[in-house]
């Protein structure tokens, strides 16, 4: 793979998002990394600013309660993503003086941080020279090295491994601005069901294309779980309702938030479980709200 043709193309056509821009601290982009995970860019940039305007430091994020940050949260959906954050920033705060961790390893002992993220921070945060392997990343590399439609016969090994390999150069800088432009070319150009061949610069060297677009056979693709009427879309009915109305309320009226009530009780024994939600008994009465616990040992 011709990677100077890659990013060549990338700094003539990258989009404009503003974690990108220049300035942008490690904190920042940890955070954007979260919010990224299952949520489209679109969704992510209104969010992410509001965000790092009200919380630019993780010291400032961990001296918030866990019920300030899911309201910020909103409805960019899965709210254990915040939660992580939030228990995120407090460990960093505590833990690592209030700076973001450079390294792969430490960084991926934190909340809500795997194999990817801790490899796009390190990388994109601190000019790591380290392979972070999305799903954008295999597909292009599967199907303009390897010749295979998506790459999801992949492992975890095998996609670092590959992605380091074509990656690789003596200039740290170039190999992290080649994972960027990967992880854009396939987010735009080289998309999983419609991919604009005739718009990509790898085009004359794709593997994938010169074996007549073979059709993945690792795995069929799968069908996404129905939202309508799901658990999922009633624990978003009950915690909308806790962040729009932060009191306490009896859990027999939180329950009747949602219909079925078995689904409605399940539902928020998970937001509880969470501890995206917290149970009290007052005057007898079982009561429900957003958690407003602040994390423990957190720095002042």
């Amino acid at each position: 793979m011709d990677t100077g043709v890659l990013r060549q193309w990338f700094a003539d056509h990258q989009r404009d998002l503003p974690w990108r821009h220049p300035g942008t601290t490690a904190w920042q982009i940890l955070v954007s990394e979260f919010m990224l995970q299952q949520t489209p860019v679109s969704r992510v940039i209104p969010a992410w600013q509001a965000w790092c305007e009200r919380w630019p430091t993780p010291r400032a994020l961990a001296q918030a309660s866990l019920g300030e940050v899911l309201t910020q949260w909103g409805k960019l959906g899965y709210p254990r993503r915040a939660r992580n954050l939030h228990q995120t920033a407090t460990r960093i705060d505590t833990e690592c003086g209030g700076e973001v961790p450079s390294d792969v390893e430490t960084l991926e002992s934190l909340p809500g941080i795997g194999t990817y993220t801790a490899r796009a921070i390190a990388c994109f945060a601190f000019g790591a020279p380290v392979p972070a392997v999305d799903t954008n990343v295999k597909r292009v590399v599967a199907r303009a090295e390897e010749g295979t439609a998506d790459g999801g016969h992949w492992n975890a090994a095998h996609g670092l491994t590959t992605v380091d390999a074509v990656s690789a150069t003596e200039n740290p800088s170039d190999y992290c601005t080649t994972q960027k432009a990967l992880m854009e070319l396939g987010a735009v150009v080289c998309t999983s069901r419609s991919p604009r061949c005739d718009q990509c610069p790898l085009v004359a060297q794709c593997s994938w294309r010169h074996a007549g677009y073979p059709v993945s056979e690792a795995h069929l693709p799968r069908r996404q779980a129905r939202y309508e009427g799901s658990d999922r879309q009633a624990r978003g009915v009950l915690l909308e309702h806790f962040r729009a109305h932060p009191k306490p309320i009896a859990v027999d009226d939180a329950i009747g938030l949602w219909s079925p009530r078995a689904q409605a009780r399940r539902a928020l024994q998970s937001l509880i479980s969470d501890g995206l939600v917290e149970q009290r008994v007052d005057e007898g009465v079982e009561q429900v709200s957003l958690s407003w616990q602040r994390a423990p040992g957190r720095g002042e």
